[in-house]
């Protein structure tokens, strides 16, 4: 039932009118804003970006294998990585002496920081890995991916892995909770799940997306969990209980979402236009301004701040400061903008 609306738009070469509109900012209270400060360019669709726990440093990852590796003292590069076949995913050790990849290859790959060499590899993914998280004590590593499974390695044991099933598709985010005794999952069967990480048992199916999970993060505190999906929608939850705490129309496929460090705010990043737009785009290199990054204030999920990129956002994270956030594009980059709280009166 929705051929003939799009096909008449494409016909009249009017995609913009053809778009979601999207959510509206707020005209009140307090807001985050965001400059542009830095483009990273990449020679491959970027994938994640991830700052150590220190705040030291920022890696980023693109479809080509590259791993950059950044000080944020001043943002230059101090090594690069190579992952064969591609990188999707990055995640730093507890003390930040470590990084993990994983890739295209199905395997978890670890590097030392210090010597800008690879140190192992863990094996027992079938297919693409798509996510990784470190377990906050640094001990355990869970990944992700096509198989539609949960793999879990504790990092003394590395040729030992537990898998948790339950997900029918594959999955495209796993992260600990704070305290390291959860975990949830995003899966394209359109549900995230929570496990109990030390059993693997699982605790709850969370129902509510109507297509692909994609995008999930903890609070800070961890009371909350917050999901995205191809579905439009970011969703809140409790934590605890997995019961579902409210629901927002992001106005696109949404990707990604994470929290700033002191909770009070929450990143996206989607998809820049409608179908029909991006078909335009993509044939003519115009169309619509595109703000597929997003900024919400979490006690009311407003939406604060708009950010323009050419292209989809895949991913967004703050620094441990909160006081920068890292975007990345299918234009090939990664963008870095400056954070500074401020009131907005009507």
């Amino acid at each position: 039932m929705r051929v003939l609306p799009v096909a008449a738009c494409a016909l009249l070469l009017l995609p913009a009118a053809c778009g979601s509109s999207g959510p509206d900012l707020v005209r009140d209270g307090t807001r985050l804003d965001a400059s542009p400060a830095a483009e990273w360019r990449t020679t491959a669709p970027p994938r994640q970006a991830v700052f150590s726990r220190d705040g030291r440093l920022l890696a980023t990852s693109d479809a080509s294998g590259r791993i950059t590796l950044r000080r944020t003292a001043d943002w230059r590069p101090v090594a690069r990585f190579d992952h064969p076949e591609g990188a999707t995913s990055v995640a730093f050790g507890r003390d930040g002496a470590t990084l993990y990849s994983g890739g295209y290859d199905g395997k978890v790959r670890s590097w030392s920081v210090a010597a800008r060499s690879q140190t192992g590899v863990l094996n027992g993914a079938d297919g693409t890995i798509w996510t990784l998280d470190v377990s906050p004590d640094g001990s355990r590593i869970a990944a992700a991916g096509e198989d539609a499974a949960i793999h879990i390695w504790k990092l003394d044991q590395p040729g030992i892995a537990t898998t948790l099933r339950g997900h029918e598709r594959n999955i495209w985010a796993v992260r600990f909770s704070p305290d390291g005794k959860h975990l949830a999952s995003g899966s394209f069967d359109s549900t995230a799940r929570l496990w109990d990480s030390a059993t693997g048992k699982p605790l709850k199916t969370l129902r509510g997306h109507e297509q692909a999970v994609v995008g999930l993060a903890f609070s800070p505190d961890g009371k909350l969990l917050a999901t995205s999906g191809d579905d439009s929608t970011i969703r809140l939850w409790d934590a605890a209980d997995g019961a579902a705490l409210r629901t927002v129309d992001s106005g696109n496929h949404t990707y990604s979402v994470s929290f700033s460090p002191n909770g009070q705010w929450l990143a996206s990043g989607g998809r820049a236009r409608s179908a029909v737009g991006t078909f335009w785009h993509q044939l003519t290199g115009s169309g619509e301004a595109a703000t597929p990054v997003h900024i919400w204030r979490v006690r009311d999920m407003a939406l604060v701040s708009a950010l323009p990129q050419p292209d989809d956002a895949m991913g967004t994270v703050f620094s441990a400061d909160g006081q920068w956030l890292v975007t990345s594009g299918e234009d090939n980059r990664f963008r870095l903008w400056r954070l500074r709280e401020a009131a907005r009166r009507r």
